[in-house]
């Protein structure tokens, strides 16, 4: 099936949601009945069942999301004069706004007109002709000043200066109330009129009983009305670029080619709504933004599937906060991986078995013919948005990949959620990704600040959405930037930050070589027998950066080691750097006492055994260190802090 053709089936499945306002955090969010759109309104208005008013108030900055139908050529409206058929901006409603404004009058009478035809045809609705009456006495502009919604100056004129939540006066948008009396007043029916459904569905069959033109809707082969008008506010409510969009007559893009647009391209007017419709809602509900790209993914069969682009303490924590106690698999052990049973564990409640169950519990649910959708849109111009990704994979094989890229990038990582770090084995998500590659330190966190830069976020996910989702390699200029920007701890005033970079440097470095090689398998536990050149390099400097840092006192641990001041030329110039490092730590190795410093010592030693003799020849000697410096560097500093940590513990048990 095609993208077109999911979102339509996505759009039936969940006809049960249509009309009805959800919030995803503070953000409402809809699917819309066709013929009908969003906007932010900033005037309520209250009228009885015959049309008297009754009251007028600002709108509650949390109730703003108002539904109201539209016609084809008042939904894509940017200029001109096309009334929406209910509420509308005051230019249009209010009969008296010329008497406050200077104003022609023309857009009253084109929505008053358009209006009566509603009112009399054979799917009118009650509160249609209460505000129809309602607007005819021409009253709307006297009534909100005299509620003091609107405010006049000097002149009895509507004053340009004052606004409505940010919008200026003679633009804000009316909604409307009814209030019914006697049986009516009864009824299990909204009075608002933006959430009830009779009279959406009063106006999707008005709208349908109007006799258009049919023609082949070249997306779907059915025959139906069509329409060259196509919806905008795609990714958001402030979204201006169009999917779908023709030309004027007068550029005829299609020249040389077709006759006419008819030819060029036909789309049925209710299959682009279920489209653009479903479009909004599921971007809304589940999208993820990276500036002005979003990508959105769902699964076929409306199951909650964990997020491509989430870390993996998200993934687990999600997972854990939808499910019920008695929904946990009490049997998950008998088939498991030994391998995936054997993972690091970082002390911490988030570890790797709970990723793992957290997988075997989405992929309970799945069954064989289940498939993930995914689907990425970003403009060129501000009037125009283009498909960047789409991607179809059976829900079996999606779970398969996210568990293998999270497998692959495995480390232990640290993140901030409020003022507490939290400790977790895994891989980082893509926004951190591109906030620790190319970000700056700005408020004590790593993060891209600048406008332009931020283009970068877009990036990151385009290039590493085939790597999660495909399994594809990880860009190696990725890889090499992390490792680069970890051999530069002096860049960073924070230690988190730096520490951050390092573990993003580990999971890239750790992936790439897995990929380069199946049989190369790294991990956090500290490899005591690699003899590989860069590894052995990155112990010894893990272990002259541990002695000194041994040696300070309370006052001294924002001082920087001379492990991490070198770190940059070590990496360079592994062999005479080294010389200059163990020279450095020989003060600060007295200063131990002299068990511990029999402790490093040999350590060194042990680290120095297991170098080749090759590596120290004239031509290998100085030779630059690859990634894997950084792996064997940050091994051997969690193996010696998890030395200290078991010591203490121990000392606690004797006390």
């Amino acid at each position: 099936m095609s993208w077109v053709n999911e979102l339509i089936d996505l759009y039936e499945k969940n006809s049960d949601k249509i009309g009805v306002i959800e919030y995803r955090g503070e953000i409402p969010y809809v699917l819309l009945p066709p013929f009908h759109t969003t906007v932010t309104a900033q005037i309520t208005v209250t009228i009885d069942e015959k049309g008297n008013f009754i009251n007028a108030e600002s709108v509650d900055s949390d109730d703003k999301l108002t539904i109201i139908p539209v016609t084809e050529k008042s939904g894509s409206r940017t200029a001109g004069k096309e009334p929406h058929p209910l509420c509308d901006n005051l230019r249009y409603l209010a009969g008296d706004y010329a008497k406050y404004y200077k104003d022609d009058g023309v857009c009253n009478a084109l929505y008053i007109s358009q209006m009566e035809k509603w009112v009399k045809s054979d799917f009118c609705h009650d509160k249609v002709r209460a505000i129809y009456l309602y607007l005819k006495k021409g009253t709307l502009i006297k009534n909100l000043v005299d509620r003091r919604i609107i405010k006049l100056n000097e002149s009895n004129q509507i004053d340009d200066k004052e606004n409505i939540q940010g919008i200026v006066q003679t633009k804000a948008f009316v909604r409307f109330i009814v209030r019914f009396s006697g049986i009516q007043s009864l009824q299990n029916v909204p009075d608002e009129c933006w959430k009830d459904r009779t009279l959406q569905e009063c106006y999707i069959k008005y709208v349908r009983s109007q006799e258009k033109e049919k023609g082949m809707c070249y997306l779907t082969g059915n025959t139906e009305s069509i329409s060259y008008l196509h919806s905008k506010k795609i990714r958001n409510e402030g979204d201006g670029a169009k999917l779908i969009s023709a030309n004027d007559s007068q550029n005829f893009t299609y020249r040389g080619r077709f006759v006419s647009r008819e030819e060029a391209f036909a789309v049925g007017d209710e299959t682009s709504q279920k489209v653009h419709n479903a479009l909004k809602w599921i971007i809304r509900k589940q999208g993820a933004f990276f500036d002005t790209l979003a990508v959105v993914t769902w699964e076929s069969n409306r199951l909650n599937m964990p997020r491509w682009n989430a870390d993996t303490a998200s993934i687990t924590a999600e997972y854990e906060n939808v499910q019920d106690e008695d929904e946990w698999d009490d049997e998950w052990e008998d088939d498991w991986d030994e391998k995936e049973d054997n993972k690091v564990s970082d002390g911490n409640e988030i570890t790797a078995q709970k990723f793992y169950r957290a997988l075997r519990g989405y992929g309970k649910k799945i069954d064989n013919t289940s498939f993930m959708m995914l689907l990425g849109f970003d403009a060129a111009t501000p009037g125009r948005l283009s498909m960047v990704e789409e991607k179809t994979l059976d829900t079996a094989r999606y779970l398969e990949n996210i568990k293998k890229w999270h497998e692959s990038c495995e480390w232990i990582h640290e993140k901030k959620i409020g003022e507490k770090w939290i400790r977790f084995s895994g891989m980082v998500g893509v926004k951190d990704v591109a906030d620790i590659l190319f970000g700056i330190e700005n408020k004590g966190k790593l993060e891209i600040v600048d406008k332009n830069s931020k283009k970068l976020y877009a990036e990151a996910a385009e290039r590493l959405i085939p790597c999660i989702w495909n399994g594809h390699k990880i860009p190696y200029d990725y890889v090499n930037r992390a490792v680069i920007k970890a051999s530069s701890p002096l860049s960073y005033k924070e230690r988190k930050n730096w520490e951050r970079v390092l573990t993003l440097a580990c999971s890239l470095v750790k992936k790439y070589k897995k990929q380069e090689n199946e049989q190369e398998e790294w991990s956090v536990a500290l490899d005591k027998k690699e003899k590989d050149r860069s590894y052995l390099y990155g112990r010894l400097l893990a272990v002259a950066d541990r002695i000194e840092y041994r040696t300070y006192d309370e006052g001294d641990k924002a001082r920087v080691t001379n492990a991490k001041r070198y770190m940059s030329t070590f990496s360079q110039r592994p062999f005479e750097t080294w010389k200059v490092i163990e020279e450095s730590i020989q003060p600060y190795m007295n200063k131990l006492g002299i068990a511990e410093r029999r402790f490093y010592e040999n350590l060194l030693d042990e680290i120095c055994n297991l170098f080749e003799k090759e590596t120290f020849l004239d031509n290998n000697a100085n030779k630059r260190l690859d990634g894997l410096y950084l792996l064997g560097f940050h091994s051997q500093s969690y193996d010696l802090k998890k030395i200290k940590k078991e010591n203490s513990e121990d000392k606690k048990e004797e006390e």
